[in-house]
């Protein structure tokens, strides 16, 4: 199923928090949100799934604008897992699992056969059968962001919506949870602080500054030395990655604690802030 958000606006307080948020996901993509601490990924990722209403803009999940479907609708259409999922009561990493069936199931139907191998198919696609029976608590990061990835699968949704999923996690476990994201059938909309993850696992990448967008296209469009200096503020040097052949980038000191007559040498082409262009 497709995603797009168009002048997405988001006021807290009277406080404007997005101005301008964009986001288009053709059906079974991976798209990365990319962007500096406070650029509004995650609060346009919360208007994507209904935990914020925005004030503006446009939302549409496949050809339904968001705003005329139901709670219920809209939790079977996405799945969620954020940057801190940890429950705040003990459960088996199966019961955790178990909860991205609570859309599917109402008053009259009560868990059941298709439940159960919705979870079962989940456990298997993450691997994880090994730890269905442990207490969340007792797992490592990367096993507990395995478990909420599973519940995300279990629920069905046709799109998965992460919030810097890989934080805090090892290097083998954030390449263990990019494969399996990029394995699975649905729409993927996953905002990263790794530049080189987003660059090598989406094909198509967003980058926010200030609560609007700055750039969009495949990594190679985007991902330049202009939009790193004028976004994050650093100098850089763009090379291809030998094994992905996808860009990954090596990284200068903060521009505003380089001498004045340092440069970065590497040149790229200018990115097009509003040309969609997909990833070959």
């Amino acid at each position: 199923m497709k995603l797009g958000a168009q002048g997405v606006a988001v006021a807290i307080d009277g406080a404007k928090i997005l101005t301008d948020g964009v986001i288009h996901a053709e059906s079974g993509s991976v798209v990365g949100l990319l962007g500096p601490n406070g650029s509004g990924k995650s609060t346009l990722l919360r208007t994507l799934y209904r935990a914020l209403m925005p004030s503006g803009g446009t939302i549409v999940l496949g050809e339904d604008d968001l705003r005329r479907l139901s709670a219920r609708e809209s939790a079977t259409r996405t799945a969620v897992v954020l940057q801190d999922d940890s429950p705040e009561f003990e459960f088996t990493a199966r019961e955790i699992i178990e909860l991205g069936r609570i859309p599917h199931n109402t008053g009259l139907r009560r868990f059941g056969a298709v439940d159960v191998a919705a979870v079962d198919a989940a456990v298997m696609a993450a691997g994880i059968a090994h730890l269905v029976d442990r207490q969340i608590s007792t797992l490592s990061g990367g096993e507990r962001q395995r478990v909420f990835v599973a519940r995300a699968l279990a629920q069905q949704a046709p799109i998965l919506i992460l919030d810097e999923p890989t934080n805090h996690l090892d290097i083998s476990a954030q390449l263990d949870l990019l494969e399996l994201l990029t394995a699975t059938e649905a729409t993927v909309v996953v905002a990263l602080h790794d530049i080189d993850l987003a660059a090598a696992y989406c094909d198509s990448l967003f980058v926010m500054k200030s609560g609007a967008l700055v750039a969009h296209g495949t990594p190679t469009d985007v991902l330049t030395t202009d939009m790193l200096r004028e976004v994050y503020g650093v100098d850089s040097v763009i090379a291809v990655n030998p094994i992905t052949g996808r860009p990954c980038v090596h990284f200068g000191p903060a521009t505003s604690h380089r001498p004045s007559t340092a440069s970065c040498t590497a040149t790229q082409p200018n990115f097009d802030t509003r040309t969609e262009s997909s990833q070959p």
